[in-house]
């Protein structure tokens, strides 16, 4: 029987860092995204060793039209302004696994040893 976990972290390395661990544990399946107030997975940046990318918003070119527009016409989308009220700030990466129900206690527990919230 699967079960899922869904952790959010402040950094894409702590992510990171525990997809290893839970790789070692044989976990079924493990993705880690960066999600942004204007929806749409963006840009790739970075390469992510589990799933080969970690979707992000750092550019106003974005995968999706609708989603480049909204962030071409925010506050934060001008070179002249400071960014304004700030977008998903603290927890805005999500490390979503699939595990067998056997592993699945194990698994948490690395989730929040490595500052996971669950």
């Amino acid at each position: 029987m699967e079960r899922y976990i869904l952790a959010y972290f402040r950094a894409p390395e702590e992510a990171e860092g525990v997809s290893r661990k839970l790789q070692a544990l044989r976990v079924e399946e493990v993705s880690i995204d960066r999600f942004s107030r204007f929806g749409g997975s963006g840009l790739q940046s970075g390469v992510n060793p589990v799933t080969g990318n970690l979707a992000s918003m750092d550019s106003m070119t974005a995968v999706s039209e609708h989603t480049g527009i909204l962030s071409a016409s925010h506050t934060s989308g001008s070179g002249m302004s400071h960014g304004g009220d700030g977008g998903p700030t603290g927890r805005n990466i999500l490390l979503t696994v699939i595990v067998d129900s056997a592993i699945y206690d194990q698994a948490l527990s690395l989730i929040e040893e490595a500052g996971g919230m669950i």
